[in-house]
């Protein structure tokens, strides 16, 4: 068996939903588990999770292993239905679906069953994605509100930009658009994802829509999770498999990148861009060996890192290695390899073997 191991830490998944809660002690939480939980596991962060007030999900098949696991509470289809023939299956699942599109407004009113779903009316403030202009929010509105099938209790969201810049104008304008868009209306309103609960109080409303930050990952540049009082909720770790003495001159690694600056040990670890470790993660990115630092060296290949031991006399095969997790923030090998912690997180592959501690 690999030695290369995720280990998720459920304690801190719910410490951090309760630093939500902190955050924003006025809204519910909507606990955002797409991507397989952030690559963390869908079902198991949804245990974990269990007091979240919904579940936000990416596509139908996420809320039917939801559904499957026992979770009871609402789940949000953020990006909402495809095809006319999805009502079916959402109606049987008990799945909220946002609305983004006026195609998709056409095919509710399109529909013949009289169970009202629940609805999520995105608008688009700026972020240019998925949403109706806020000029057309109250025809959008209008609309959904006159359909049989459609549960008279719509909410109301948006979705940020750039609210990880926390002076950042772009997302000053967007809460000033929504609030324009939606005056009068009622229903629910839902702006923030986890950036915005942190730097933007604000625009909390009734509903937060929290992401990375359950899982201890900030997006914010220069800042780790820890700032803000997260914890991170992945540990990924290996072992030494071989140490070989490399002298001075000579290479190591494909394309002969990195040269040996004097004699030295250097360590191999079992893990590789095969397992979901960053192939461009560059020479210098950090890990732990024995708990203590050292430096990737030479590029990463599928299977294997190769390993810094200056100052490591030390260590032997079988030594354990942390990638990032506890001791090693996720977001600092993020910036070595050009990316988020986000990326990181949700680029782990099967073959990693994943395991559950308190």
């Amino acid at each position: 068996m690999r030695a290369t191991c995720a280990t998720i830490h459920l304690g801190a998944l719910r410490e951090n939903l309760r630093r939500v809660r902190e955050l924003a002690p006025g809204a519910r939480v909507m606990a955002v588990v797409k991507a397989d939980g952030y690559g963390h596991g869908l079902e198991r962060v949804a245990r974990a999770l269990e007091g979240a007030d919904a579940f936000g999900v990416a596509g139908i098949a996420d809320g039917q292993r939801l559904r499957a696991a026992g979770v009871s509470q609402r789940i949000v289809v953020l990006s909402g239905l495809d095809e006319t023939c999805d009502l079916a299956e959402m109606r049987r699942l008990r799945l909220d679906t946002v609305v983004h599109h006026e195609a998709q407004i056409d095919a509710l009113a399109a529909d013949r069953d009289p169970r009202p779903l629940r609805v999520w009316l995105k608008l688009d403030t700026g972020m240019h994605r998925l949403g109706f202009p806020p000029e057309r929010a109250r025809d959008a509105y209008a609309r959904l509100r006159a359909l049989p099938c459609v549960d008279k209790d719509i909410a109301l969201m948006t979705h940020f930009a750039n609210s990880d810049v926390f002076d950042d104008a772009l997302t000053t304008q967007q809460i000033d658009r929504f609030d324009r868009a939606v005056s009068g209306l009622d229903g629910e309103r839902s702006l923030s994802n986890s950036a915005g609960i942190l730097g933007w109080p604000e625009a909390q409303g009734q509903w937060v829509r929290a992401g990375g930050a359950l899982y201890g990952i900030s997006v914010v540049a220069g800042r780790i999770g820890a700032d803000f009082g997260f914890r991170p909720a992945m540990t990924l770790a290996t072992k030494l498999v071989a140490i070989n003495r490399v002298r001075r001159g000579e290479h190591v690694g494909y394309a002969a990148t990195w040269e040996a600056p004097e004699d030295m040990l250097v360590g191999v670890a079992a893990i590789g861009y095969g397992d979901g470790y960053p192939r461009h993660a560059e020479s210098g990115t950090p890990v732990l060996v024995n708990g203590t630092r050292a430096n990737v060296v030479g590029r990463v290949s599928m299977d294997l890192i190769t390993i810094d031991l200056r100052g490591h006399a030390g260590a032997k095969i079988g030594d354990p290695v942390v990638l990032w997790g506890r001791g090693l923030p996720v977001e600092e090998i993020a910036q070595h390899a050009d990316t988020i912690g986000y990326d990181l997180t949700c680029g782990i592959t099967r073959r990693v073997r994943f395991v559950e501690e308190e």
